[in-house]
């Protein structure tokens, strides 16, 4: 199983043991080693999961501005979370590729690894959430076509993404491709970057 394929094993499991409890404050037992690149993997659709339902629940127009607030925040969590993930994820890539020298006519890809792989995980999550709406008993014919259209296309996309994946990994390990890590510079979390955190200090 190639590495592309091993990530959309992992996310549908974690996605379907998500919805075991369908609860936003479970903590799941991990099944894999900590120091493994599974268990990265596991972790991360965890906190995608979550943070999916935790954005279906602040959209409840009945909800406490004080709870939607501390969902919010909740929320600029878990992204700082999943971003620092998807880092982690890519030092893992530029450590296993470290020795290849690429070749003179190598480029660089649009995204790296880490970011594809990202969107992967997002994808776990969309076709379990539209097959759910095309098997929905108290759902109108129209709608059942209509989300049953866009499953198919969702599952095209996980199968060419995954195919992009695996095609991007060999060719980084050949030197055909080269990768980089942007870090992510997110300035409103950091109390030094975000006007309205550091201007309250003065």
């Amino acid at each position: 199983m190639d590495f592309a394929e091993k990530c959309n094993r992992i996310f549908w499991n974690v996605t379907s043991l998500y919805h075991q409890t369908d609860d936003v404050d479970f903590v799941p037992a991990c099944p894999y080693d900590e120091n493994t690149i599974e268990h990265t993997l596991f972790s991360k659709n965890w906190i995608d999961a979550v943070q999916w339902h935790l954005e279906d629940i602040i959209r409840d127009p009945d909800i406490d501005p004080v709870k939607a607030l501390e969902i919010k925040r909740r929320i600029d969590r878990s992204n700082q979370e999943r971003t620092d993930m998807v880092e982690q994820l890519d030092s893992y890539f530029l450590d296993k590729y470290k020795n290849v020298t690429p070749l003179p006519d190598a480029t660089i890809n649009t995204e790296s690894p880490a970011w594809a792989i990202d969107r992967l995980s997002i994808l776990a999550l969309k076709i379990y959430h539209m097959d759910v709406e095309v098997n929905r008993a108290d759902a109108s014919p129209e709608h059942v076509e209509k989300c049953r259209n866009k499953l198919r296309v969702l599952l095209m996309q996980r199968e060419d993404l995954t195919a992009a994946i695996s095609q991007l990994l060999a060719d980084i390990e050949a030197g055909r491709k080269y990768m980089k890590v942007y870090r992510q510079m997110k300035m409103y979390n950091d109390p030094a970057t975000n006007p309205v955190l550091y201007g309250n200090k003065q």
